[in-house]
């Protein structure tokens, strides 16, 4: 009977692992998982999940994976991979032999540059455990510095003020966001978290991150100090290759993969945060992409080449983030693009158009309250997919739908 071997429990090898039966793989699996929970979500960690007593979000109920016959591993790592002999090594002694192995292993938060490895008073926040330690701290009376303006720090600094903590973000590059987000949407997050009491501070670097008296230090280049309650470190993420590399395999900004999500070792797939991979969409180019989405449709996609289907990677990618009242999403990669144009849809909210030379749309950037831009960011998307040419005018034409852009 073939064995299945998926290492990483998060949301992309969870996926994958009930794709396969649902792809009609009546072989063994075996999913294997370093945390001691079942697989949860992990966008609620930065919001809902630092909210009073929360447990994680789990994808799948326990008792699905007995009826899916998958056996789950909780609490164990893969420590070794021969890649010729088809063998993983497990940080308990034993040993699995697989037919197909799936690499889903993720990505770690990066630490800051010689700050305490071990501190209480300095954190990041990847995992339910990280949530709940956070959790103590964000109430009313402390203080919260947050090392970093990405979606992470600012999606915490939201919650943080919500639950009346006071938050103090330094941010080293001279915006919030910077990494591909408009400078027109970074304005307005950056505005609406001055606008709820957040200490905003940019283009300051920071000589060192320690920790003394039961605080966390933060010295800036000015030598000014900051002292706070707890540091949260969001500087990026780094991705999980320590397995692939140990086995020889090829990396590239993580595990490289095709686009059918094969690694350069014969039997063995790779998917989600963890592998780069070319995207045919925009000429082939390499990315490796850290959302929720590209997890999810990666496991399904890695199930069906695992089985033999040969699909190519053809989404489109990707991003959320909620803070506050208001809603930010992103399809699309806007490097390179020439032309930016602005689509008005009432209540605050506005979408911005990114076209390339040739006028071919290549992302779209929204935010506004709720749920203000999410069909007209989907609709963008499809056009993204379909590598369209759309009229700039009727893209910035409030009263045009896109849908009739789409048709056209």
């Amino acid at each position: 009977m073939a064995h299945f071997v998926i290492i990483g429990a998060g949301e992309c090898g969870a996926r994958a692992a009930f794709a396969l039966r649902e792809k009609g793989f009546d072989g063994k699996i075996t999913l294997v998982g370093s945390e001691p929970h079942a697989p949860y979500e992990r966008p609620p960690l930065s919001k809902a999940g630092l909210v009073g007593n929360v447990d994680p979000k789990f994808i799948a109920a326990r008792e699905s994976y007995e009826t899916g016959n998958i056996r789950l591993l909780r609490g164990v790592t893969a420590t070794g991979l021969d890649a010729a002999a088809h063998i993983v090594t497990l940080s308990d002694g034993s040993d699995l032999s697989y037919d197909r192995l799936l690499l889903a292993t993720g990505a770690s938060a990066r630490a800051f540059p010689n700050a305490p490895a071990e501190s209480r008073h300095i954190r990041s926040l990847r995992t339910y455990h990280d949530a709940v330690t956070l959790r103590a701290v964000l109430q009313p009376g402390k203080r919260i510095a947050v090392i970093g303006g990405g979606f992470i720090g600012l999606e915490v600094a939201a919650t943080a003020r919500q639950l009346g903590a006071d938050v103090i973000l330094v941010e080293g590059l001279e915006r919030v966001l910077k990494r591909g987000v408009p400078e027109d949407i970074a304005h307005l997050v950056a505005e609406r978290h001055c606008t709820e009491g957040v200490d905003l501070r940019c283009g300051v670097s920071i000589e060192s991150l320690t920790e003394q008296g039961g605080k966390a230090i933060i010295r800036l280049s000015n030598d000014e100090a900051i002292e706070a309650d707890l540091a949260l470190v969001g500087i990026g993420a780094r991705p999980n290759t320590e397995l692939a590399e140990s086995a020889g395999l090829v990396i590239d900004n993580g595990i490289a993969v095709d686009d059918r999500l094969r690694t350069s070792a014969p039997d063995i797939f790779a998917a989600g945060d963890c592998c780069s991979f070319p995207l045919t969409i925009y000429g082939g180019r390499r990315v490796r992409l850290e959302s929720w989405r590209n997890a999810q449709e990666q496991g399904t996609l890695a199930a069906a080449n695992m089985l033999g289907a040969d699909e190519p990677v053809s989404a489109v990618p990707w991003f959320w983030s909620d803070q506050y009242e208001m809603t930010l999403q992103i399809t699309g990669l806007a490097d390179g693009a020439v032309a930016h144009l602005r689509r008005d849809l009432g209540e605050g909210a506005f979408i911005l158009f990114h076209l390339d030379a040739e006028g071919r749309l290549i992302a779209a950037s929204g935010i506004g309250p709720g749920n203000t831009v999410a069909r007209d960011i989907r609709l963008a998307e499809m056009l993204i997919a379909a590598r369209a040419h759309p009229n700039p005018a009727a893209l910035t034409a409030s009263n045009v739908k896109l849908k009739t852009l789409l048709a056209a």
